[in-house]
């Protein structure tokens, strides 16, 4: 699973997750049916075991409540070492919906477009092991506590908690690694949540099988796009030793080391054009195949200054590390997987082979071993026993190459007509839109 665009789009799990829906507008804090005054809000956190109130401020009329929350290292020994989790809650009435919203990553600040939709209160909490929820010490160097399980398990503590200040249903929601999440503590809590909306969230359920990514880089958008994508990256690697020197300059203006995580600049240069593709895909749009270049007429400026701002991504020591997207990779490498593609039009011009896998991107006390035992029991488990579960996929997005396959347990699948990794409900066709947010509606139960 590749992800440097995560970072651009701060995944999808802020850049669909927080997609406009059409939802209703809060209503005024004053509204009758409010619920108890914000003191008294406060002082029932604060009664929460565990629970620290760090601060107040005022979101569109309703206070926004900066929680941290004490968590177990490893869930299956409480009483051992701990650490602290930080949190949200955006709290407009103690009967209206409760959106739990994950981004997947560190701490996200908007409000999802679920919750605007159903005119909710939201929880947003931050991933484990990501910025200031990482454990201290020599528990936070013990990367065998960052899995699935053992977040799913924070979230449920922090749900089971938070239940008894919101009483309204609960909706799980994220996007990307974020939806991912969603899922994960729907399979693991399934009685914690009332339903999970997740976008763009990818299911490499079989590490070992990427035809579906495969497929999706065979057949997305024209033929004429995907060759003329195909040959520009191929001639950034033909041209390695004229590029390459251009490469090196924005990295010593940038400060960008590679020692620690690629190693050169040569295996840092290669990294990023074997994403190129994927990433023009993932944030981009059909709309922009005119743009791409002749890639044999090209001069070097044209080819590496088009590159640059159309997928060429830069993997640097200062952001693959712990206070970086480390975490993810970690994950990716040891449970999530990744998209090991072949790339035969590259035949030739590579210098690094094994090179395209997380472990790459990963200092070396953080790098693991793949086991898919955990991800294959999320996909059998949501495709025969979920309940009340969405999931929405952008057509031309290639994370949605490998899907999540609902059950016929009252759980629903879209794609997007050709949406990127931004796929929302509010970009569907009309006609799935209305089916998909009276769905939701239904699960919330409000009008």
């Amino acid at each position: 699973m590749r992800n440097k665009g995560i970072s651009a789009l701060a995944c999808a799990g802020l850049m669909a997750g927080a997609a406009v829906l059409g939802g209703v507008t809060p209503a005024a804090a004053q509204a009758a049916g409010e619920s108890a005054s914000a003191t008294d809000l406060r002082e029932r956190l604060e009664r929460i075991p565990g629970m620290t109130v760090v601060s107040v401020a005022d979101k569109e009329g309703y206070p926004l409540y900066s929680l941290t929350y004490r968590q177990p290292v490893d869930h299956r020994k409480p009483h051992g070492a701990g650490f602290t989790q930080r949190a949200t809650l955006w709290h407009k009435a103690t009967d209206k919906p409760t959106v739990l919203y994950t981004g997947g990553y560190t701490l996200a600040g908007g409000t999802a477009s679920l919750t605007r939709l159903i005119d909710a209160n939201q929880v947003s909490v931050e991933h484990r092991y990501f910025a200031e929820s990482r454990p201290k010490g020599a528990a936070g160097d013990d990367w065998s506590k960052m899995t699935v399980q053992q977040e799913a398990a924070d979230e449920h503590r922090l749900t089971r908690a938070l239940r008894s200040v919101e009483k309204g249903k609960w909706l799980g929601t994220g996007a990307s690694k974020g939806g991912m999440t969603a899922t994960y503590h729907e399979r693991f809590y399934p009685e914690d949540l009332d339903a999970v909306v997740a976008f763009v969230a990818p299911n490499d359920a079989n590490n070992r099988d990427d035809t579906g990514y495969e497929r999706f880089f065979k057949t997305v958008g024209t033929k004429e796009c995907r060759d003329a994508l195909n040959a520009v990256q191929r001639e950034m690697l033909v041209r390695r030793d004229t590029l390459l020197p251009k490469f090196e300059a924005d990295a010593k203006a940038s400060g960008d080391t590679f020692e620690e995580t690629l190693g050169t600049t040569d295996r840092a240069y290669e990294f990023a054009v074997l994403d190129q593709v994927w990433n023009f895909w993932q944030s981009g749009t059909a709309a922009d195949c005119p743009t791409v270049p002749d890639a044999k007429k090209a001069t070097d400026d044209e080819l590496y200054d088009w590159s640059k701002k159309h997928g060429f991504s830069v993997y640097q020591d200062e952001s693959l590390g712990t206070n970086g997207s480390g975490p993810y990779y970690r994950q990716a490498a040891t449970q999530l997987g990744w998209a090991d593609l072949r790339f035969k039009h590259l035949k030739g011009v590579r210098n690094h082979p094994d090179i395209y896998q997380p472990n790459s991107v990963l200092p070396a006390a953080m790098r693991g071993t793949y086991n898919n035992s955990t991800i294959a029991d999320v996909d059998r488990w949501v495709k025969n026993r979920g309940q009340r579960m969405m999931f929405v996929y952008g057509e031309n997005d290639p994370w949605s190459a490998e899907k999540f396959t609902p059950s016929r347990h009252d759980s629903y699948r879209y794609v997007v007509p050709g949406a990127n990794h931004g796929a929302s409900i509010a970009k569907l066709p009309a006609a799935e839109q209305t089916q998909a947010v009276k769905t939701i509606k239904r699960w919330a139960n409000v009008k």
